[in-house]
């Protein structure tokens, strides 16, 4: 009896909440997948180890066509943690979790403000930005959702920079930057040295295959115009080389 209270005394439940990707299947669906394909070829596993949810309100498939989605998905090395608006009714025991509908960062209503009269102590101001003096190794990923990343070094290939604000790196970039990850639209990415995988600003990518030449090897910007991805050279005059 005392080894069954033990064991029932040592389980515990703690809800969790995980930044995740949102992929969004448009229809056709077999093309909408044959640009992924495309896409990902280029950064090799760009999303290992990160949780993916997929997004089906656009794109409403039986449970078949979600079981060879998700499959085809595995293919590239994408696993699903769960799926957006899908039937509530598919149950199927092959798939991933139908979960409740979830909202990006930049959606959530802020908290109401406390009463002008109130007596409670202010809570000290977190900081709106990340500071990072040593170089960002290659295979080493740094996530601050709340606001701006500094790096005074370099970023290495591999490496990965992902702020819900804008990343300024003082050294070369050769890994992967997310700048606006929680969708902020006016963030953006300065780095000085820009050799990198990836750059992303908000839900916008661009691969190192489709940067121009011209801007590898120099400091450079990358920012949002409406829903177009736009990377410039850093250059004190208006000769400007943009794609």
């Amino acid at each position: 009896m005392a080894s069954q209270l033990r064991q029932r005394q040592s389980l515990s439940f703690r809800a969790r909440s995980y930044t995740a990707f949102v992929l969004t299947p448009q229809q056709p669906v077999g093309e909408w997948l044959a640009d992924l394909r495309a896409s990902v070829a280029r950064p090799s596993g760009f999303f290992a180890g990160h949780a993916v949810v997929l997004d089906l309100s656009n794109a409403p498939l039986a449970a078949a066509a979600i079981a060879q989605l998700v499959a085809n998905l595995a293919d590239q090395g994408i696993r699903v943690l769960g799926i957006e608006g899908a039937d509530p009714a598919i149950k199927d025991v092959g798939l991933p979790p139908v979960l409740r509908a979830g909202r990006n960062a930049a959606e959530l209503e802020p908290p109401a403000p406390a009463p002008a009269a109130s007596a409670a102590a202010p809570h000290p101001q977190q900081p709106a930005s990340l500071l990072i003096e040593n170089p960002v190794r290659s295979g080493q990923s740094v996530v601050f959702l709340d606001g701006d990343i500094t790096v005074l070094g370099s970023v290495g290939s591999g490496a990965e920079i992902i702020a819900g604000g804008s990343i300024h790196i003082y050294g070369a970039l050769r890994g992967l930057a997310m700048a606006g990850a929680t969708g902020n639209a006016r963030a953006r990415i300065f780095c000085h040295r820009f050799e990198g995988e990836l750059l992303a600003v908000g839900p916008q990518y661009r691969t190192a295959d489709e940067i121009a030449d011209t801007l590898r090897r120099g400091p450079v910007q990358a920012w949002l115009e409406g829903d177009t991805l736009k990377i410039s050279a850093m250059h004190q005059d208006n000769e400007r080389s943009r794609i």
